[in-house]
């Protein structure tokens, strides 16, 4: 990651990566950080880790909770199944539960149209499934 003096990150950057690091796990953080590191790339993840993971959730008037639900509804919106998948995880681990996920995309659904939410709930099957295991049914 670049910074205006090499090897020192300034303290927004350091604030936005504990956030980051909180919210999607240590492991995904390093792995994006890893896989851009010396690409065209660095820059946006050093703006993004400044201007979101600081500047956007650090403010006050919404706990992580609330931010990680809204994200779900736009990711969802926007089509954006790659940072979908990552903000399911993030979701959970921000106390959101398997029900509550599941009608965040039945609830997007209705505004964002059956198309985005049944390819939506594909890749939050997907995420659900590998951080929590199946849905349990009866037999």
């Amino acid at each position: 990651m670049t910074s205006a003096e090499p090897g020192k990150r300034s303290p927004a950057v350091e604030a936005g990566l504990t956030v980051r690091r909180e919210v999607m796990g240590p492991d995904f953080v390093e792995r994006a950080l890893t896989r851009t590191a010396g690409t065209d790339s660095e820059q946006l993840q050093e703006f993004v880790t400044e201007h979101v993971w600081d500047a956007v959730w650090n403010r006050p008037g919404l706990d992580r909770r609330s931010r990680s639900l809204l994200n779900l509804g736009m990711l969802i919106a926007l089509r954006a199944h790659g940072e979908l998948k990552g903000h399911v995880r993030g979701a959970l681990r921000n106390g959101l539960t398997r029900t509550e996920i599941v009608e965040a995309v039945i609830h997007a659904s209705a505004y964002c149209g059956a198309p985005a939410g049944l390819s939506a709930m594909t890749v939050v099957q997907e995420a659900l499934d590998a951080e929590l295991g199946p849905l349990e049914t009866d037999g």
